[in-house]
C-alpha cells in the first residue's frame, strides 16, 4: 500500500445509519491484515468515542481509539486552543458534550460566551429559538459541520448543517464550522502521528466535505460512489479527486 494514514469518512462511505457497507469493510480488513490502523475521520458530532467504537465494532471494525477523530474533538480542541477561558452552551449530544468537557472547557445553560451547534437528533423549537437568542446576545456561533444531508438506510435524513443555516438564516451571523472541508481533523492527526502529507490519503462519499477537505489540504483522495455525491456529478467538478471507484472492492 502506498499510503500510511488512510483516513475514512464513515457515513456513506463505511456505513449507512446501522448498514455496514461490506466493501468497505473488506478494504478495511486488507489494510489491517498489512499491519496499517485506518483512521476515523467523521463529520457526525453526536458520538462519543466509545459509542463511535461500539457502533463500529458491532459491523466487525475494530480500530485503536485514538484513530477515531470527530467533528466533536476538533471543535472542542479548537475552542482550548483559540478561545480560553470562554464558556460555552451545548446544542449537541453526548459526544459533544463529552468532547468539551474533557478539554477543560466550563459548559453553562445562560449567557454563553459561545454557543456550539453539532448534529442533534432529538431537537425542538424551543432550542432552536434559546440558540438563536443566545447569537443576537451576543454568543460566537461555532458549528461542528455543515453537512447538509445524512445517509441513512432508507435515503437521506437531515444533517447538522441544515439546522445551523436555518439558525444562520434566523440571526444573519455565519458561523465557524470546524468540521470538514475545513482541515482541523486533519491536521490533528498529522500533527498526532507525525505524517507527511503524501503519506495521507482521504476516503470518502460527499465531494464537498471529504473530496474537497483533502484537495485543499494537500493529500491525495479517493471519490466512493456509495453516499451523498454521485460519480457523474464528481467528474463534472473543476478540482478533481486523485481517485475515483464505484465502491471500495475497486481497490481490493
Amino acid at each position: 500500500m502506498k499510503y500510511r494514514a488512510y483516513c475514512f469518512d464513515l457515513d456513506g462511505t463505511v456505513y449507512r445509519g446501522t448498514e455496514a457497507i461490506p466493501e468497505a469493510v473488506a478494504f478495511i480488513h486488507q489494510l489491517q491484515a498489512q499491519g496499517i490502523e485506518p483512521f476515523m475521520v467523521t463529520n457526525n458530532a453526536k458520538y462519543t468515542k466509545a459509542e463511535l467504537h461500539a457502533k463500529l465494532s458491532a459491523m466487525d471494525i475494530v480500530v485503536p481509539m485514538d484513530h477515531l477523530m470527530t467533528s466533536s474533538i476538533a471543535t472542542a480542541k479548537y475552542i482550548a486552543k483559540h478561545y480560553p477561558n470562554e464558556t460555552v452552551k451545548v446544542l449537541g449530544q453526548g459526544g459533544l458534550v463529552e468532547a468539551i468537557t474533557a478539554e477543560g472547557i466550563e459548559i453553562v445553560s445562560e449567557n454563553p460566551d459561545i454557543l456550539v451547534q453539532g448534529l442533534t437528533v432529538n431537537m425542538t423549537y424551543t432550542m432552536l429559538e434559546e440558540a438563536c437568542f443566545d447569537i443576537q446576545q451576543g454568543a460566537k456561533h461555532i458549528a461542528t459541520n455543515g453537512d447538509l444531508k445524512l445517509p441513512k438506510e432508507r435515503g437521506f435524513a437531515p444533517g447538522n448543517g441544515s439546522f445551523v443555516q436555518l439558525v444562520q438564516n434566523v440571526t444573519g451571523e455565519a458561523p465557524l464550522i470546524i468540521g470538514k472541508p475545513a482541515p482541523h481533523m486533519l491536521e490533528i492527526i498529522r500533527d498526532a502521528f507525525g505524517f507527511d502529507k503524501s503519506e495521507m490519503v482521504m476516503i470518502g462519499d460527499n465531494y464537498d466535505t471529504d473530496i474537497l477537505v483533502g484537495i485543499h489540504y494537500g493529500i491525495d483522495t479517493l471519490h466512493v460512489d456509495t453516499g451523498v455525491t454521485r460519480q457523474e456529478i464528481v467528474r463534472q467538478k473543476v478540482e478533481q479527486p486523485t481517485y475515483y471507484v464505484k465502491t471500495l472492492a475497486e481497490w481490493l
